[in-house]
């Protein structure tokens, strides 16, 4: 048995082996070889949704391919955001959004719902043009936009098959600029949530909730020519002084560069470096996901709750997601605001602070990341898609024999 484990350390697959393919043909023969199969990514998730006691198949050894042609590119199913990036920029093409950091792979991000932020930005599996499976039973599936099922297919968490190609929309390249502010007071964040997200096009507040009544940072990224000072004043924020990290105290050498300056959309939208470790490495992350009209009200409710998940807690970050038509994905049919919870390596006592944040945030209709830690019961997460009974009739038509079915999926009824 394998004993591979996920980036952050904190779960340890109970995979028999690990196939590393290197062309299609070989993945066809592995999954020819029977059993349970599941694929892995760049190891980001923190719960066992990649999980399988059979073979984990990674295809970070297929070619790396990339086309860029029109409007979109092409690429290989085992490539990450910090590898098309570069190439993308090459062409003059850009993508409309990133995660927080290039590292992981692009088939896993969307496979889970992964988003960045801004109000008119959606997750970024929205970006998808067309997606290509290899399924449990080795036939290539490919989805375009314009198929009836199309908006089950992006947002597949793992179950419909494995992922050897992407096609995704891109845009003429840009160059954005970070802003970071200290202190805003949350009273006047809550008063007027939507000129604080509106402030920029990828707007990121962090807290550590230690202070209720003031957030620890305001992080502004914008292809525009600078920040409304007015709504940063009436806020109580005020620029900050040298770069940031989003923790408070950590170096910031991870971080890609700030204080306005301009630059490449790769190396602004995400918080952090390619070529560096990101965010601490020995974490855990939950979030939750809520409808945007919902936003002061859940983030008082989790005021009132700082005292308990403050100790366990590196940081919070709260930012915006657009609706979507994808069935699972976080953001479907309702623009968000994503609740995001770093924090420190200690999964039981993380797991019993959880069952009090959720509790706190279940009046919202939260609806979790589906690769991080949470305690919700699957059947209670499933009921908040309208569209989970389309996914399961979908996941098994893909997938008659149940081979990339696992725990996980199991658990929340598929």
């Amino acid at each position: 048995m394998t004993q591979e484990r996920n980036w952050a350390e904190n779960f340890t697959y109970s995979a028999e082996r690990v196939a590393r393919p290197q062309s299609t043909d070989e993945l066809r023969d592995v999954i020819r070889g029977g059993g349970q199969i599941r694929a892995i990514g760049s190891r980001h998730c923190f719960n066992d949704i990649a999980d399988t006691t059979g073979t984990l198949i990674s295809l970070a050894e297929l070619p790396r391919e990339i086309e860029v042609t029109g409007d979109s590119v092409k690429f290989s199913g085992g490539l990450r955001y910090g590898d098309i990036a570069p190439v993308l920029q090459e062409h003059g093409r850009a993508l409309a959004n990133l995660a927080s950091l290039p590292h992981i792979s692009v088939a896993g991000a969307i496979a889970t719902g992964t988003h960045g932020s801004g109000d008119k930005l959606g997750s970024l599996a929205t970006a998808v043009r067309s997606i290509t499976f290899v399924t449990s039973e080795g036939d290539e599936v490919v989805f375009e936009g314009t198929d009836t099922d199309f908006g089950g297919a992006p947002v597949h968490l793992g179950a419909l098959g494995i992922v050897t190609e992407l096609e995704l929309a891109t845009e003429p390249s840009y160059d954005i600029a970070q802003h970071t502010f200290d202190g805003p007071r949350w009273a006047d964040v809550l008063s007027d949530y939507d000129a604080v997200t509106g402030l920029g096009d990828s707007v990121s507040l962090f807290t550590t909730w230690r202070d209720t009544e003031r957030a620890d940072q305001l992080w502004v990224k914008t292809r525009g020519n600078g920040v409304d000072e007015r709504v940063v004043s009436r806020l109580g924020a005020v620029p900050a002084d040298g770069a940031r990290h989003p923790i408070l105290g950590v170096d910031p050498i991870a971080c890609n560069p700030q204080r306005g300056v301009k630059g490449p959309w790769f190396e602004r939208l995400p918080h952090f470096r390619m070529d560096f470790t990101p965010s601490v490495g020995a974490e855990l992350q939950s979030e939750f996901l809520i409808a945007r009209e919902d936003a002061p009200a859940a983030i008082e409710a989790i005021s009132k709750i700082a005292h308990v998940i403050s100790p366990l807690l590196f940081v919070n970050e709260i930012r915006s997601v657009a609706a979507s038509e994808l069935w699972l994905d976080p953001a479907y049919g309702r623009d968000s605001v994503a609740l995001h919870f770093t924090w420190h390596r200690d999964e039981p006592a993380v797991r019993a602070v959880l069952v009090e944040l959720e509790a706190a945030l279940a009046p919202f209709g939260a609806r979790p990341h589906w690769g991080k830690v949470y305690t919700t019961p699957g059947e209670a997460v499933a009921a908040l898609y309208p569209r989970f009974d389309d996914f399961r009739e979908l996941r098994a038509k893909l997938d008659p024999a149940g081979r990339l079915l696992n725990e996980y999926s199991r658990r929340i009824g598929l």
